[in-house]
């Protein structure tokens, strides 16, 4: 198959609008959430045994939920293959069973993880979906507690969560300009709801994919049912559902802006203090290093546990 493409952002700024556009393309599958590459990583390093890499696959909710048999992805690994090859055959039969070419994936975790896509998937296209991230915070406080939880990397405030989204915004962009414009695409959540045909089609020349018309008919045809901060995904794209500037409590906005201001600034997004474009403060500089451990001594805990024998005995599933 063709390069895969991996649509990056950070949670809550519009990636499973973008995701479920680029699901009714003729070519391209891309499923929901998969979560699951970081662990198959960290448990199979050096040569791939294939049969403890299928084994694990049995054990995954995600594959079973994808209707993917793990026989078919077995069949495509080579013993003396790269670890993202055989992760990659998860995606193959994937698209192959929904009559499709080419695969991607949309995954805002793996926004943490960037290093990591780029050594397993070396010829992966970027598309990097930006949204204003004080809407995007809007949108993430919206979230029932019990669904997100800071223990798993989910800020509760919003400066935690400027801290996420300027670190992850900044990791992408990054990311993009090591692997080059032919590689990485940036693109603006407002743009896509103000003409999404317009960003449709440019997503569609950046990737060799044809563009149709139906990416644009995925109202009524997405099972939201079961999720209620999806609910949006309903109607066509709209303008305005989050606004920071009437929503946000204004207290809310500085703490947002004192530590991602320039990075808002140097995106043209506009401020309401234009102080804040100057850069983090002392106070802005120590939240974002404590942010910063918090997420390393996430990460290195959970590949610590999924590789130890007591978490394969506690949790079968991985």
């Amino acid at each position: 198959m063709d390069a895969p493409i991996l649509v990056l952002g950070v949670r809550r700024s519009g990636t499973t609008l973008l995701r479920v556009m680029l699901d009714r393309n003729p070519v391209l599958a891309v499923p929901d959430e998969s979560y699951f590459i970081p662990q198959l990583a960290s448990r199979h390093r050096g040569t791939l045994d294939v049969e403890a890499f299928a084994d694990d696959l049995r054990r995954l909710p995600t594959i079973a939920e994808w209707d993917v048999p793990v026989d078919a992805v077995q069949e495509r690994i080579r013993p003396d293959g790269e670890l993202g090859d055989a992760i990659a055959a998860i995606y193959e039969v994937y698209a192959e069973r929904h009559g499709k070419t080419r695969w991607g994936d949309k995954t805002p975790m793996y926004m943490q993880y960037l290093g990591l896509l780029e050594r397993l998937f070396p010829t992966a296209s970027y598309v990097h979906l930006i949204r204003d991230g004080r809407d995007a915070a809007l949108s993430h406080l919206a979230v029932p507690p019990g669904i997100m939880t800071e223990s798993w990397g989910y800020p509760r405030d919003a400066a935690g969560f400027a801290c996420q989204w300027r670190s992850e915004v900044l990791a992408a962009r990054g990311l993009g300009h090591r692997v080059g414009a032919g590689r990485y695409l940036e693109i603006r959540y407002e743009a896509l709801v103000d003409d999404t045909r317009r960003e449709l089609e440019a997503i569609c020349a950046f990737a060799d994919l044809p563009y149709e018309s139906a990416m644009l008919d995925y109202p009524g045809a997405v099972d939201v049912s079961a999720k209620a901060h999806q609910q949006s995904l309903r109607t066509a794209p709209t303008q305005g559902l989050r606004d920071w500037r009437t929503e946000m409590d204004p207290a809310e906005v500085a703490a947002f802006e004192r530590i991602a201001g320039d990075l808002l600034t140097s995106l043209d997004y506009e401020l309401a203090d234009r102080l804040q474009a100057e850069g983090p403060d002392m106070r802005a500089r120590l939240a974002l290093a404590s942010y910063e451990a918090k997420e390393l001594a996430w990460r290195t805990s959970g590949t610590a546990m999924q590789r130890s024998p007591l978490w394969r005995r506690r949790h079968p599933l991985l």
